[in-house]
């Protein structure tokens, strides 16, 4: 699978996108990023190797705590996506833009 379609895959996930979305603020420990959800660790925590996965975070154990933060690397190749998707449309704009100046 590709860098870009696990990002999807991983964002694909409404959970998932609660998580990313949450963890934009500041780093969680794994405990308080499961606090609002009905499912056990176990479950966070395969959400979370998918995150990690793709990219889109990083987790770092410190004692008994595990941290999760957003990682730049899976949001750059996200955005370098829709940047690369984007620009022909915004070009066509561009064009039709001076086409009606005229």
């Amino acid at each position: 699978m590709s860098d870009i379609a696990k990002i999807f895959h991983a964002l694909g996930d409404p959970t998932r996108r609660d998580m990313v979305e949450r963890l934009t603020d500041a780093p969680l420990s794994v405990s308080k990023l499961a606090e609002p959800y009905a499912m056990s660790l176990t479950a966070v925590g395969q959400h979370l190797a998918i995150l990690e996965d793709a990219g889109l975070i990083t987790t770092q154990k410190a004692g008994r705590v595990r941290t999760c933060a957003l990682a730049q690397p899976g949001l750059d190749a996200l955005g370098d996506w829709l940047a690369a998707r984007r620009s022909p449309w915004a070009q066509k704009l561009d064009a039709l833009g001076d086409m009606l100046d005229e």
